[in-house]
């Protein structure tokens, strides 16, 4: 195997939001994203004791996760409906319970490793602008639940 010499884009992201169900699940692109961006941080506490030597110890006791996107929003030809994707996006951000939460995937899309699910909670974030600007959202899905690594569905 060679040595890898090329440098990911940032674009090779895809994200997915399942239109289905848990059980039979439907995954539709969220199209049109401008820029994607996502962490999870762990939480580390202390836990130095006189054992140690005057080393510092840490346990990881919890982990939390965030996506944020930002999409140009898509709408028909004749300005009657948005991407379906966007509105269910768009409509769990004023949901509570389940409703609100949203089934996501994100991962590459040339089929490298990197591949996760979960559910987030979108605060939707319109960007407004000049006449001139492009209608942008901003949304963030703040983790509820795991954060799974899965297999790339799109993985040779």
């Amino acid at each position: 195997m060679s040595t890898p010499t090329e440098t990911a884009l940032a674009r090779r992201w895809r994200l997915e939001i399942n239109m289905g169900t848990d059980a039979s699940p439907n995954w539709q692109l969220c199209p049109a994203i401008t820029e994607f961006s996502w962490t999870a941080e762990p939480n580390h506490e202390d836990d130095t004791s006189y054992d140690t030597d005057g080393w510092a110890e840490n346990t990881k006791t919890g982990q939390a996760w965030e996506l944020e996107v930002t999409f140009n929003r898509k709408a028909s030809p004749d300005n009657t409906t948005y991407s379906v994707v966007h509105e269910k996006i768009r409509t769990a951000f004023f949901a509570y319970g389940d409703a609100s939460k949203v089934p996501l995937r994100f991962f590459d899309r040339n089929g490298l490793p990197e591949a996760y699910e979960g559910k987030g909670l979108p605060n939707w974030e319109p960007q407004g602008g000049e006449a001139t600007d492009l209608d942008q959202v901003q949304v963030t899905f703040t983790g509820t639940g795991p954060l799974t690594p899965i297999t790339n569905p799109v993985s040779p």
